[in-house]
């Protein structure tokens, strides 16, 4: 009775209790607040506010308030890219003001792409992102070597170890084979022109790596597409370093010293076993005995040395006036091992970036100059260095020709014009120099309308000069130069102008529509360009009396295009991107001008479904398919391909009309329905990661097929101007995938270390060369070799990569020796023939594989990185037309020695296409060991000192017999031997 009356009292209490808790979680709250920067106070705009568990949500107006209505116990999740996202549960507050932390993990998750920018979650291409932190340390000269090994797909092949050589860049292999292969750079929103200038070996030498932030490399069509017309072959987006708003002064300065030196020499025989040999093969003739030299020369070491070289850069960085700002000087100083050549570097840049009316305009300006000093020396002798007779000496005191040792005609004395020169005269007696200016500077203008905040108008003025001027000197007492008609010696001057105008504008709406759980951002944009040159160049003898050269050219195009994209996300998971832009070149004729390039790409977040809850440890799984058409109008050394043209007759191929001769013009082939080049990519992707992305990564496959091939076919007999033309009519195709990975094993406070690997696949196959089939069409012949006259030694053909090899197959003894002229009669028809010849293997490598290692402990941190390439061969040409017993003596008096690796052939006479010098040139390579040391809390914690050493080209695994298996068109017949390389440097700030 007493528990009756007991719940009979306490149940009416407790309903109204519940009845009041109940009104009050579902009584709503309008609720407002203010998001900024935790550092500087600075209000967010366009920050992501979501009640957690649902779609409802807003995002912070440009002064970084925001209004929600939401109800007591409601978790809300702010989130921007770059910034920590913070969670609160909401109890009955009105205002809710929040500060963000800035994310540097995140920030590196924020991906650059081609007018804009996305988070990483968001991008539904294939994009790879790689920041100052991930770069090859130790780069002097050339902004592509803080790439190599680092991203999947991509292959940087620098053209040797000489200072600021060039590189070759492939993604995802060639996809042409008379226009350009090389992808679009865009450096702080201008894209480069790719050709160089006259005077300097590399055009990226004008950035200085040190000024670098970021590299994005965007690899298949859905993310190239918005470049159109040059973005077949990828494009690499490069942001420089910038002042952040609110951010302190500081000063900057880094500086590294270091020292080079020749690692490994091509073996030949020194003078004692030149002379054994001389006496075995020609013991017959005892004059070719006794003329031989006594010396002893080691002419590969007479023309190397230890190189020394530094390297310093201090920057300026801050906000004043609330306006962020860069200012950066830098000076190179890197001597090559092959000596005489240097080059000298001084660059500048200055980023500054204000804004006004409340951050409502932003204008974002950069600037960066160069001067370069190039001394390129003279490669030349790098190869007569292998050949010169090991006998003789450098010097012999014959004043006619600078002392130097010189071989000569028995019954003049004049030069023998066919005899190797001698090395050490060729570098001292060789002068070629030059400067390069250039600057690249552009002025952004983003515009927020106060009317219509959701838009944005950007407008981008950029313009590119590059001027260089160069001369090439050799004195009259130069043995080479001999002209006993015109006159010796040689002066030649050249010089280049280059200009590049952009002007492009594009308006960007962005909306966040919360009644559809929807996100739309849309670009739409024009775009025109301007690429001008001209050039001269005048050689004479040293006296200025006869004429060598004197050629004059001036070329230029225009780029026309209008583009648009649209990004849209759907409940923040299901993602997609559709991409046109139409493009106009000059290089065309009017009914040919215009290409459309559309893409579309498709993402699924798989991880933000309820269904993928119970995977505590999967942080991140997005399926990524994408499809797009690129275009290609680089058509290398042409501007008016499709316009008829004439050659003007030389001075010795003047027609005679009565007493005077005059200069005749001669047509040119040409084809006036010319077009682009285009190129269709499929792609499908996984992104995943792992216990808070701690392990994450990502699997590509793609295929990429290239219609309309620029390719030069035979024509028929008076159809045209010539008997081959280059015209639209093949097609090509690669297909492959990608695999990387990024690991953090370890992250404790002592300890920290990270690892990354990637993998890439890729095979490369001509599909059509001609209109109609032939059977006897072979294909076309292409990689000119040392030795013969006009010899090839690869082919493009119809079934087979690009670039393949075409030689005969060795036939070998029971010892495994090559047996001379001995080939295996693939046709079966009793003869050895060009009919034998047979494809065989590529240059380009069917794997590749890049792996780095960071590791931390305390102020210490150990940073390794190297690469694999499997599956690419060379052609050694160096043993195929030195490693020859009959090139150790000539007829007309002069001595040649030899690689020793013709004890492995015994052959006496060239086998020039014999596979035997196909070779395999796998390799792995440890390219960098660093080691470094951070002093902490200095001066009352108001310096970061931080000293490191370096190792460069540590050691490389091969089986090839060359000196070097890094070579990228597969032939090897006079590289530039890369260095190894010790540094020794500091990071100072404060």
């Amino acid at each position: 009775m007493k528990r009756k009356k007991l719940t009979q009292t306490l149940f009416p209490i407790l309903s109204f209790i519940l009845l009041l808790n109940l009104n009050s979680f579902g009584q709503e709250i309008n609720l407002t607040g203010k998001v900024t920067d935790a550092a500087d106070g600075q209000s967010l705009p366009g920050v992501s506010v979501i009640i957690k568990g649902t779609y409802t949500g807003t995002a912070t107006d440009v002064d970084g308030n925001y209004n929600l209505k939401v109800k007591p116990g409601d978790v809300l999740e702010f989130s921007f890219i770059g910034y920590k996202p913070q969670t609160v549960t909401i109890t009955n507050q009105r205002v809710l003001d929040i500060a963000l932390q800035e994310d540097l993990q995140e920030l590196q998750e924020v991906v650059v792409i081609g007018y804009g920018q996305v988070r990483k979650n968001d991008a539904t291409g294939s994009v790879i992102a790689i920041n100052a932190n991930d770069f090859n340390p130790g780069v002097m000269s050339s902004p592509q070597d803080l790439l190599i090994g680092k991203t999947p797909g991509v292959q940087i092949t620098t053209g040797g170890g000489a200072p600021g050589d060039g590189a070759t860049i492939r993604i995802r292999g060639g996809s042409s084979m008379r226009a350009s292969n090389d992808p679009l750079i865009v450096v702080d929103g201008v894209p480069l022109d790719n050709s160089g200038i006259n005077g300097m070996r590399n055009p990226l030498n004008s950035i200085n790596p040190a000024d670098i932030e970021s590299f994005t490399v965007l690899k298949d069509a859905s993310s190239t597409a918005i470049y159109g017309a040059r973005a077949s072959n990828g494009v690499i987006i490069i942001t420089t370093k910038q002042g952040k708003k609110g951010q302190p002064f500081r000063v900057n300065y880094s500086g590294q010293v270091g020292i080079s030196w020749k690692e490994g020499k091509i073996d030949v025989m020194n003078a004692d076993e030149f002379r054994e040999t001389v006496r075995k093969q020609f013991a017959g003739n005892p004059n070719i005995i006794n003329n031989l030299g006594t010396d002893n020369t080691d002419w590969q070491k007479e023309i190397y040395r230890v190189a020394a070289s530094n390297d310093h850069n201090l920057d300026f960085s801050g906000s004043k006036f609330d306006t962020p700002f860069r200012l950066s000087v830098g000076y190179t100083n890197q001597r090559g091992i092959l000596k005489t050549t240097n080059l000298k570097r001084v660059t500048g840049a200055l980023n500054v970036n204000p804004s006004f009316f409340d951050d409502f305009l932003k204008i974002n300006i950069h600037a960066k100059g160069m001067y370069i000093k190039n001394n390129f020396g003279n490669t030349e002798s790098i190869g007569e260095a292998l050949l010169f007779d090991p006998t003789r000496p450098v010097m012999d005191g014959n004043e006619r020709f600078g002392g130097y040792f010189t071989w000569t005609q028995a019954t003049t004395g004049n030069p023998n014009i066919i005899a190797t020169k001698n090395p050490v005269a060729h570098l001292k007696q060789h002068s070629d120099k030059s400067k390069v200016k250039r600057f690249i500077g552009n002025i952004q203008f983003d515009y927020r309308l106060h009317f219509f905040q959701d838009m944005r108008a950007n407008l981008n003025l950029a313009y590119d000069y590059s001027k260089s001027d160069g001369k090439v000197i050799e004195p009259e007492d130069a043995a080479w130069t001999y002209d006993e008609i015109h006159g010796s010696g040689y002066h030649k001057e050249y010089n280049e102008k280059k200009h590049n105008e952009l002007l492009e504008f594009y308006l960007n709406y962005n909306k966040n529509i919360e009644e559809i759980y929807s996100t739309i951002d849309v670009v739409a944009g024009y775009s025109w360009q301007h690429f001008k040159k001209s050039s001269r160049s005048y050689a004479t003898n040293t006296a200025g009396t006869y004429v060598k050269e004197n050629n004059e050219d001036a070329s230029e195009n225009y780029l026309l295009s209008f583009f648009g994209r649209l990004n849209y996300t759907f409940m923040d998971r299901y993602l997609l991107t559709f991409t046109l832009r139409g493009d106009g070149s000059s290089r065309f004729a009017k009914s040919q001008r215009w290409g459309t390039f559309p893409s579309l790409a498709l993402a699924w977040r798989i991880d933000q479904e309820d269904f993928m809850n119970r995977f505590e440890n999967l942080s991140t799984l997005k399926l990524r398919l994408g499809y797009g058409i690129t275009g290609q109008q680089d058509i290398i050394g042409n501007d008016y391909p499709y316009l008829p043209n004439y050659t003007i007759s030389n001075d010795k191929a003047q027609y005679q009309f009565g007493n005077e001769f005059v200069y005749t013009l001669r047509p040119n082939g040409y084809d006036a329905n010319i077009k682009w080049e285009e190129t269709t990519t499929w792609n499908v992707a996984l992104d995943f990661g792992f216990y808070n992305n701690r392990i994450n990564g990502s699997i590509d496959y793609y295929y990429r097929k290239t219609k309309d091939l620029l390719n030069e076919i035979p024509v028929a007999a008076g159809s045209n101007l010539t008997n081959k033309l280059v015209t639209n009519v093949g097609d090509l195709s690669n297909q492959g995938f990608e695999f990387n990975l990024n690991a953090i094993p370890i992250t404790n406070d002592s300890w920290h270390w990270e690892v990354n690997v990637n993998m890439s696949y890729n095979k490369n196959k001509i599909i059509k060369l001609i209109r109609n089939k032939d059977p006897n069409y072979v294909g076309v012949l292409t990689g000119g070799i040392s030795g013969g006259t006009g010899s090839t030694i690869q082919i493009h053909s119809e079934g087979h990569p690009s670039n393949a090899f075409y030689v005969y197959h060795q036939v070998y003894d029971e010892n495994g020796k090559p047996l001379e002229g001995v080939y295996v009669d693939l046709n079966g028809d009793g003869i050895i023939n060009q009919l034998d010849l047979y494809r065989y293997k590529s240059p380009a490598p069917k794997w590749l594989a890049g792996f780095s290692s960071y590791l931390k402990y305390k102020n210490w941190d150990l940073n390794i990185a190297g690469r694999f390439s499997f599956g690419n061969y060379v052609y050694n040409n160096v043993q195929s037309n030195g490693a020859l017993y009959s090139r150790m003596y000539d007829n007309t008096g002069f001595y040649s020695n030899i690689p020793t690796a013709v004890s492995k052939t015994n052959f006496r006479e060239a086998q020039y296409f014999s596979d035997y010098y196909v070779q395999n040139a796998s390799f792995m390579k440890l390219d960098n060991i660093t080691l470094g040391y951070n002093f902490q809390k200095l001066w009352k914690n108001r310096i970061d000192l931080r000293v490191f050493a370096i190792m460069q080209n540590v050691f490389t695994i091969t089986r090839y017999k060359g000196l070097d298996p890094e070579i990228f068109n597969g032939i090897d017949n006079n590289v530039y031997p890369r260095p190894r390389t010790f540094l020794v440097g500091v990071n100072l700030g404060f």
